[in-house]
């Protein structure tokens, strides 16, 4: 994207502009995005002394729930920067966390041999749960046939359900979660979404297999796992002083983890994603979120985020072809699926609806952190129509 081609006006504290979906502005220019981002920081009392009594408090809550068992929480791994240094931090406030790897056969081998270098440092139980790589392959496939973004959504969902349901399994009530709100940012309103009944909707479309192995969150599961197992999901790295750039290093001096070069590059799917799917067909270019998260915190300035915002992105030699082969689609079938129709969320079922006529009742479940609070922002409440 060139800077010329940037929206009529910008926000005067982060990079986000008017084609931003939802967005709007204050008398200051400031956008809505950015005040979410501050409300949070003080709801959460991030790297404040508020946050550390919370977080504490919480931590002692894992603890006796979790006595007389061999686990008191489990922990979602990928083998990034965020869920790796949860596992380090966890071991740190003196935890017996369960790490837990949802398989979409993606991954990889860097990410793969992060998981198992941390895991085995801080000396933490790994379960990994692995997918038929044919049938989540046709699941991808029928995403691509669609015409949607969220070519990865099904690793998303996925993994929630995997985590949901072992934790379930071991009788653990704590979910923890490597998110920080203030290093990704909170991606904008109606940008995408996904749920297990839009996963289910175009797979059963477009796709040839049965799902077996894959593990859907349908909204039955969904409310089993926080009403009757009242399973809490929390993100510590909201509450701290977090920085990407420090957790780096702790991680490489600490347990020989290795970085992957940026953000979601650990899996192929989600790299594939990033660097050709969403900017080659949709335009779109998901890098502000991080470049606006880091201009908000103040460790990039505005004109260099803008100034990488403009680099062309480049996907990794030989990715697209991988693709290709994995999924079996020939050359001149990609090119009809990058040149054909484009779809969103809203062509096919979804539990969104069901969400906004529920939010009261979602606020109460996420204010106890029965539901992540970003599942409430963005999945509770209609779009705006502009």
């Amino acid at each position: 994207m060139k800077i010329s081609e940037i929206g009529s006006q910008i926000c005067s504290r982060c990079i986000y502009d008017n084609r931003i979906s939802n967005i709007s502005f204050d008398k200051q220019g400031v956008c809505n995005y950015c005040h979410q981002v501050d409300n949070l920081a003080d709801e959460y009392g991030t790297g404040m002394v508020k946050g550390e009594q919370l977080l504490a408090k919480i931590i002692e809550d894992i603890r006796n729930a979790g006595k007389k068992k061999k686990y008191d929480c489990i922990i979602g791994v990928s083998g990034g920067t965020d869920s790796s240094y949860l596992l380090l931090k966890a071991k740190e406030w003196k935890l017996r966390p369960l790490a837990v790897h949802y398989d979409n056969t993606w991954n990889s081998a860097l990410a793969t041999m992060n998981i198992k270098k941390v895991t085995s440092a801080l000396d933490i139980d790994l379960f990994t749960y692995v997918v038929d790589n044919k049938e989540v392959d046709d699941i991808k496939k029928s995403f691509l046939l669609a015409g949607v973004a969220e070519f990865d959504a099904d690793t998303d969902i996925a993994f929630v359900q995997v985590l949901r349901s072992t934790a379930a399994k071991y009788g653990i009530r704590y979910i923890l979660e490597g998110h920080s709100f203030i290093t990704e940012g909170l991606s904008p309103v109606g940008s995408n979404y996904f749920d297990g009944a839009y996963i289910a909707d175009i797979h059963d479309r477009f796709g040839s297999k049965k799902r077996k192995t894959f593990p859907n969150l349908t909204f039955y599961h969904f409310m089993k796992w926080i009403l009757v197992y009242r399973q809490k999901f929390i993100r510590p790295l909201w509450y701290i002083n977090y920085s990407k750039e420090t957790a780096r290093q702790e991680l490489i001096t600490k347990t020989g983890w290795q970085y992957y070069g940026g953000h979601h590059l650990e899996n192929r799917a989600s790299e594939f994603a990033h660097t050709v799917w969403l900017p080659k067909k949709f335009k779109i270019d998901l890098r502000n979120l991080n470049l606006a998260a880091n201009v908000r915190r103040g460790v990039m300035d505005k004109k260099t985020a803008l100034s990488l915002y403009n680099q062309t992105i480049v996907p990794q030699l030989g990715l697209i072809d991988y693709v290709k082969k994995r999924i079996d689609i020939s050359d001149t079938q990609y090119q009809q699926i990058m040149t054909g129709p484009i779809r969103t969320w809203r062509n096919f079922y979804t539990y969104k609806k069901r969400f906004e006529r529920l939010r009261p009742l979602f606020y109460l479940l996420a204010k106890a952190n029965l539901v992540p609070t970003s599942f409430y922002l963005k999945y509770c409440f209609p779009e705006k129509i502009t």
